[in-house]
C-alpha cells in the first residue's frame, strides 16, 4: 500500500503576533515539543540564559520573543525553544543563487527535505514595524524572506552537524530581515551573531549587491564568491552524505549558470530541473518548493513544476495551496494531538521511517524496536533522543557522516 506525499502551504498575514500565530502554535507545538525533548533540549541553557543571550546579541527581538512566549502560555520550555539559543541539531538541504544584471535582482532557492518536516507557512508580518515576508521555520524564524527595504536572504545547511554556543539560524535570518536594509548591513550582523551550526547564507539587496557567507558553529563568517550555496563549506570537514545530497554536483551547476550569465529572471527555471530539483521526497530529500525573490519589487514567486504562486509585500493575499509529491510505502506513524500520542498511519512523524537507512546497523535494530513500541501506542521520546545521541557519538568517533532527524512541523 502507498500513501500520498503532500504539503499544505498557508499564506498568513498578521502584522503583530496575535490570534493567528497562537493558533499555529497550538497546532504545531506538540510535535515540536516532542522533538525538543527527544533531542535533549531540556538539558540546554535555562530560560534566564536564553533570554540574556537574545538581549545581548539581538535586542530588537526581545519584545517579540516576550510577546510570542506569552501567546504560547508563558512556560519555560516554550521560552527556551523560541529563543533558539543553543538548540538541538537540525539539518536540511538546499540550493541557492543570487544574481543581479541590468537593474534586475533575484535570489532563488530550492528547499529540499521531506514534506513531513516543513511548516508550509508563508508569513507576512511587521513585528518590529518593518514589513517582512518569508517561509517560516520554528514558528517565528525564517528559512528565506524579503523585507520592505529590498533586502532578501536564504539559508542552506553547511554539511556538518557539529554544534557550539549560538542561535538557531532561522532566528538569525528573522533578525536580519527585521533590522537590515542592505547586504552590507547584514554582513556586519553575521560577523557578530553566532550560529549554533554550520550554515551557508546568501544575501541580495535592491541595489544589486549580493554575497555568500559560510557561518561556522559558535561564530565566524567567511564571505566568498560567487553568491551561491549548497550543502558543504570550503576548507571544512567532508560534508555528510555528499553522494546522497549531490551537493558538489549542484554547486557546479550553479557555478555554470552564473558563468553563462543567466538572466536574473530566468534563474528559477533552472531550479525546477535536475540536478537542482530533487525528487527523493520519501527519503527526506525532495524539493518542496522553489522560492524566487525579487528584492526590487518586494515580491516572491513560490514555484513548482507547472504551478506558481505570486505574492508581494504590498499586495499580500492570504490563501492555501496543497502540493502533492507522489507516494511512498504506507507505514504506521505517530500522530500527536493535544500533547498526547496515539497510533496513526500519517502525521508529523511519519517521515521518521525514512531516516532508518542512514543509521548504522546497531542503531537500526534499536530504532526498529522503538518504532514497534511506538506503533503499539507507547512512544518513549527520551529513549529516541538517546538512540540518536549514541549514533551521533558513534559516527563522530568513526569520522563519518550519519543520519539526523529534523524537528517535526505542522505542514503535513
Amino acid at each position: 500500500m502507498t500513501s500520498d506525499l503532500s504539503l499544505t502551504f498557508d499564506a498568513v498575514d498578521e502584522a503583530e503576533p496575535g490570534a493567528k500565530w497562537r493558533a499555529r502554535w497550538h497546532r504545531s507545538w506538540p510535535a515540536y515539543e516532542a522533538w525538543f525533548t527527544a533531542r535533549g533540549g531540556d538539558g540546554g541553557p535555562d530560560r534566564a540564559a536564553c533570554e540574556a543571550a537574545l538581549a545581548a546579541h539581538m535586542p530588537e527581538l526581545v519584545p517579540v520573543h516576550r510577546r510570542l512566549t506569552g501567546l504560547a502560555g508563558g512556560g519555560d520550555r516554550a521560552a527556551r525553544f523560541l529563543s533558539t539559543w543553543c538548540p538541538p541539531a537540525y539539518l536540511g538541504g538546499c540550493s541557492i543563487a543570487a544574481r543581479s544584471a541590468g537593474g534586475a535582482v533575484r535570489l532563488v532557492r530550492n528547499y529540499d527535505l521531506s514534506p513531513d518536516l516543513n511548516e508550509g507557512l508563508l508569513l507576512r508580518s511587521a513585528w518590529t514595524g518593518r514589513p517582512v515576508m518569508g517561509m517560516a521555520e520554528f514558528l517565528w524564524g525564517l528559512s528565506d524572506g524579503v523585507n520592505d527595504r529590498g533586502f532578501a536572504v536564504a539559508l542552506a545547511y553547511g554539511g556538518n552537524s557539529e554544534t557550539a554556543s549560538g542561535f538557531g539560524i532561522t532566528t538569525i535570518l528573522r533578525y536580519l530581515l527585521e533590522t537590515c536594509a542592505t547586504t552590507r548591513e547584514a554582513l556586519a550582523v553575521l560577523r557578530r551573531v553566532p550560529s549554533h551550526m554550520a550554515y551557508n547564507v546568501v544575501l541580495a539587496d535592491a541595489s544589486g549587491r549580493t554575497a555568500s557567507v559560510e557561518l561556522r558553529p559558535g561564530g565566524g563568517a567567511h564571505v566568498l564568491e560567487p553568491s551561491i550555496a549548497t550543502n558543504h563549506q570550503h576548507g571544512a570537514a567532508l560534508p555528510e552524505r555528499p553522494a546522497f545530497t549531490r551537493t558538489h554536483a549542484r554547486r557546479a551547476h550553479l557555478e555554470a549558470l552564473l558563468r553563462a550569465r543567466t538572466a536574473p529572471a530566468e534563474l528559477a527555471r533552472a531550479f525546477l530541473r535536475p540536478p537542482l530539483f530533487q525528487t527523493a521526497h520519501a527519503a527526506c530529500f525532495g524539493t518542496l518548493f522553489t522560492a524566487d525573490y525579487d528584492p526590487v519589487e518586494g515580491a516572491l514567486a513560490l514555484c513548482w513544476p507547472g504551478a506558481t504562486w505570486h505574492q508581494r509585500l504590498d499586495e499580500f493575499r492570504e490563501g492555501r495551496r496543497v502540493v502533492r509529491y507522489g507516494s511512498r510505502p504506507r507505514k504506521p506513524g505517530i500522530v500527536l494531538e493535544g500533547g498526547r500520542s496515539r497510533v496513526g498511519r500519517s502525521g508529523p512523524l511519519a517521515g521518521l521511517a525514512a531516516v532508518r537507512e542512514h543509521l548504522g546497523l546497531p542503531a537500526r535494530h534499536s530504532f526498529d524496536a522503538w518504532m514497534r513500541e511506538a506503533e503499539g501506542g507507547a512512544p518513549d521520546w527520551p529513549a529516541l533522543g538517546a538512540l540518536f545521541a549514541a549514533e551521533d557519538a558513534a559516527v563522530a568517533g568513526a569520522g563519518g557522516g550519519g543520519g539526523e532527524v529534523r524537528p517535526p512541523s505542522s505542514g503535513a
